[in-house]
């Protein structure tokens, strides 16, 4: 028996010498990426072909194979309701009706409003199940799960197609009472076969007892009329309240009706949708919520998660509509349940770390870093995980506690040199910030600035670190002199982008004009030995140098070029000033946002 390697390879293959090669190749290209549906579909279509086609008489092997792989691939894309539907089939051709139920069971518990999915199910149990109560009832749990679909008629038709076998027009009146209050593409019809076959119903199944109390007070009870008379006014006046309610459902179906003419893709795929179609759907959201019907936002939020099931906006827009419903805390957890396990991919981090950040807010801790683990788990280095997990820590244990995560991942080998510098920045921001302690993060930036050289998110942190303290008059030449020195080394001994150290340059500037003074402070530059320059001539210098048309700044980079060696001379200098500044780290050798506050 032949195995490969990997997450599906531990499966058996179940074909042929020849069948097994090429099962092999596909599953092999499955395991370099689960994620790449076209894959999965070539080894589905080439598992059920195994054979000639499976049946009750194929090989166990054969057999065994094809359900690993239509189970692990339902688990990963547990939105085709096509595939539910293939495997059942197939499941019924080889193990008969029991299983194929248990196959459409789970379907529908994976994709609970699929109106396809639903009718396929209940037309196989009515013609598998002799059991009528048994049909009726998972009719109406369908009913439950996509009555409310704007295109549920094929659902409605199967359930009326199988009361009329049985010629029980209480039921199929009964049913199409229930649809036309419906707001559906094909409401018309169903009025017109309920209007229709309510003359030939009695008159306690038309309206409810209390309303035909209600009509019989409101006839004219002065005249004598024959029973015949009194019923066929009261027919009357039912009839004209079915007018009224097909009036009401015909408006609120014209309301929506420029929402669903705008659904091109209803089902789920792999592909994304165009921004129209994300548009449409972001928009009827606003208007269902504005009708205020729970049951209808609810509904269409579930139709919108399975064609969008992939964006965790509209995720995190059903989990906050929901939160601010009273007592939905179970709801609420369930959808970041859902969206956080199955639907949106792991590259998009922020729906889990906002379903942490909800269990937090319930109380359930251990339940927020176990999410927190389970992302770098899936995602080692994760650098917004790292500090929404320190952060968590810090709320809950303080301190220290905060800064323990952040030097267990920046020793960690799961982390580069990037990851790394940032998170040391953010060390430094926690004993800045929440210490208040300017001096150990000071510290925490000099004992590591050797090790990030070539990190932007260190450097950046680091300026603007410099940049927000605040000065008084006894202090502000101190401060100048010292941010002079840091704008100095990003320059000259850092191997940052160009791009980014014009950037930094930029709110150097920005500081020379707001809190410059108009003293000259000493510092020697190897590229352009200044002896002293005041804020207003530095900047004016700056200026011209990353400002000046492109002569100028080919002169400022031919200087450069030429004095490479005196360059090189002050970066070594300038990294003996910095490490006698500062003690040596021995933390292990990454990339934020700009953070300014």
């Amino acid at each position: 028996m032949v195995y490969v390697k990997g997450s599906i390879g531990d499966v058996p293959l179940g074909g042929s010498d020849e069948e097994n090669i090429e099962l092999k190749k596909l599953v092999g290209e499955v395991v370099a990426n689960e994620d790449e549906y076209d894959g999965w579909e070539k080894l589905v279509r080439a598992a059920e072909g195994l054979e000639g086609g499976l049946n009750r008489n194929s090989s166990p092997q054969a057999i065994t194979f094809t359900r690993e792989i239509y189970n692990r691939f339902l688990a990963k894309f547990p939105l085709f309701f096509g595939y539910w539907k293939k495997y059942a089939d197939l499941e019924f051709s080889i193990a008969g009706t029991e299983a194929a139920d248990m196959v459409y069971e789970r379907g529908v518990a994976s994709i609970t409003n699929s109106v396809d999915l639903w009718m396929n199910y209940c037309s196989f149990k009515v013609d598998t199940c002799h059991n009528t109560d048994e049909i009726r009832e998972l009719f109406e749990r369908g009913a439950a799960a996509v009555g409310l679909d704007f295109l549920s008629h094929p659902f409605w038709d199967t359930y009326i197609e199988f009361e009329e076998r049985l010629e029980a027009q209480d039921k199929i009146f009964a049913i199409l009472g229930r649809i036309v209050n419906i707001p559906m593409h094909q409401y018309s019809r169903y009025f017109e076969r309920y209007r229709n076959l309510a003359a030939s119903r009695p008159l306690n199944e038309l309206v409810h007892e209390s309303i035909l109390a209600q009509f019989r007070t409101e006839l004219d009870v002065t005249r004598m009329k024959s029973e015949l008379e009194i019923e066929r006014d009261l027919r009357t006046k039912a009839d004209n309240s079915f007018l009224e309610g097909f009036q009401g459902t015909q408006t609120e179906t014209t309301k929506r009706w420029p929402y669903e003419q705008e659904i091109k893709r209803p089902y789920f795929h792999v592909t994304e949708l165009d921004e129209t179609q994300l548009v449409n759907w972001r928009k009827y959201l606003d208007f269902e919520e504005a009708e205020g019907d729970f049951t209808r936002i609810v509904f269409l939020y579930e139709r919108c998660l399975v064609a969008a099931a992939y964006y965790e906006e509209f995720w995190m827009r059903f989990a906050r509509w929901m939160y601010a419903q009273e007592g939905k805390e179970e709801e609420v957890r369930n959808i970041y349940a859902r969206a956080s396990a199955l639907y949106v991919p792991i590259s998009r981090p922020e729906i889990r770390l906002q379903y942490a950040r909800f269990e937090e807010s319930t109380d359930r801790i251990d339940v927020s870093r176990d999410i927190h683990r389970a992302i770098l788990d899936m995602s080692p280095g994760h650098l917004e995980t790292i500090i929404s997990w320190a952060n968590l820590e810090r709320r809950q244990e303080g301190l220290e506690a905060a800064i323990s995560v952040y030097k267990t991942y920046i020793e960690s080998q799961d982390c580069d040199i990037y990851i790394q510098g940032a998170m040391v920045a953010e060390w430094a921001r926690l004993l800045w910030k929440i210490k208040g302690s300017v001096e150990e993060a000071r510290q925490v930036y000099k004992s590591n600035d050797q090790y990030y050289l070539d990190v932007p998110d260190f450097w950046v942190s680091y300026l603007q670190f410099e940049l927000q303290q605040p000065t008084s008059a006894a202090t502000e030449a101190e401060h100048y002199e010292r941010i002079k020195q840091l704008h100095q080394f990003i320059r000259s001994s850092t191997r940052l982008a160009p791009e980014t150290i014009s950037g930094l340059s930029q709110h150097y500037m920005a500081y020379l004009l707001e809190r410059g003074t108009k003293d000259a402070i000493k510092l020697e530059d190897a590229n352009k030995n200044i002896a002293k320059e005041s804020p207003a001539k530095e900047y004016m210098r700056l200026d011209m140098e990353a400002n000046g048309p492109l002569s100028v700044q080919k002169q400022v980079q031919a200087n450069i070029t030429e004095n490479g060696k005196a360059i090189t001379t002050q970066r070594a200098a300038n990294g003996q000033y910095y490490q006698q500044q500062g003690e040596q780290s021995t933390i292990g050798q990454v990339s934020v946002q700009f953070r300014y506050n």
